[in-house]
């Protein structure tokens, strides 16, 4: 039955998505032994936060050329396809692409073309979300956000902030979330993972998203929670990834149920998915099966899913009718 209900993802990491096999081809394309943090058969090789950001970057170094990220965008989204996932977003970094001697726009064109191929195969629809990296500093982030809004691209429909959120203040950052909100981007901010509550109130105070990407620790502090459940902001959680990386060390202490219950809209999504042996479709048979959502619950993720989407509203529209044909109302 989990198949078969209509999916939808608002946060996944481009890069962050390479199967191990695509990891491992791209690797003997270029020669780079990777045998330390890749194996067919186990996937990557990591042991705490530190080595996973290692072994992430690792990866996203074997990415090095136009046509890489075509395959590599193509290939996600026709493996979220398979999973009858019909919308998804995907984060992009301008700094990957800057250390790989790639520019923005080539870049955006390789990206959107692999996109774009899925969707002529399935269907599928997608867009990106320009991602300044937190601990690069205020100026990259600025600098990103510049980027983004300088050269437009249909599919480039939002922006947001990755990387450690223990480093800066959210207040840092708002020239750049300002930039994007004028060049009409949606907004959406990593929050309240490795940081606490108190980082997501801080996000809300001083960059005004439109969404919060994890915000799960926001259940520390019940005003907040309410909050967020009066502004209708959006969680993108992401249950797997949290477990892994042992932000709560265990589905009992996994707050998706009460923040539900509490009135807080809330999405369903990987993060990077082969890196917590994880997909889109395990993430909502994990809701179903550890958590106790019904049907009907699992679907209404969806539906909260495409009503966030950074899309224009003919796409959400066309998006709902998928929904209600697939059984969502």
């Amino acid at each position: 039955m989990i198949r078969n209900i209509p999916k939808a993802e608002l946060h996944c990491h481009i890069e962050g998505a390479a199967e191990p096999a695509l990891a491992l081809a791209q690797a003997a394309k270029y020669g780079v032994d990777v045998s330390d943090r890749i194996d067919l058969d186990k996937g990557y090789l990591w042991s705490d936060f530190t080595s996973f950001l290692e072994t992430y970057d690792l990866v996203a170094s074997l990415f090095r050329t136009p046509e890489d990220y075509v395959l590599l965008a193509e290939t996600h989204y026709l493996n979220l396809a398979r999973q009858n996932c019909i919308y998804a977003e995907i984060f992009i970094s301008p700094e990957h692409a800057e250390r790989i001697g790639c520019s923005y726009g080539t870049l955006i064109t390789a990206i959107a073309e692999g996109m774009e191929n899925a969707r002529a195969a399935t269907g599928i629809e997608g867009r990106m979300i320009v991602t300044g990296i937190r601990h690069a500093g205020a100026d990259a982030v600025e600098e990103a956000a510049q980027l983004a809004v300088d050269h437009p691209h249909p599919l480039v429909t939002g922006f947001g902030m990755a990387g450690d959120e223990r480093i800066g203040h959210p207040s840092d950052f708002t020239r750049a979330f300002d930039i994007a909100r004028d060049g009409e981007l949606g907004i959406t901010c990593h929050a309240g993972e490795f940081g606490g509550a108190d980082s997501v109130e801080a996000a809300l105070d001083y960059l005004k998203p439109d969404r919060i990407g994890h915000g799960v620790r926001a259940i520390e502090h019940p005003a907040l929670v309410r909050r967020l459940a009066e502004s209708g902001t959006v969680l993108e959680v992401c249950p797997v990834s949290n477990l892994v990386l042992g932000v709560f060390p265990s589905v009992e202490a996994h707050p998706l149920r009460q923040l539900v219950d509490a009135g807080c809209k809330v999405t369903l999504n990987s993060d990077d998915p082969p890196h917590f042996h994880t997909t889109l479709e395990n993430e909502y048979a994990v809701a179903s099966e550890a958590f106790g959502f019904d049907d009907t619950a699992l679907a209404g993720f969806t539906r909260t899913a495409i009503e966030a989407a950074f899309v224009d509203g003919d796409t959400r529209a066309r998006l709902l009718e998928k929904c209600a044909a697939g059984g969502i109302e």
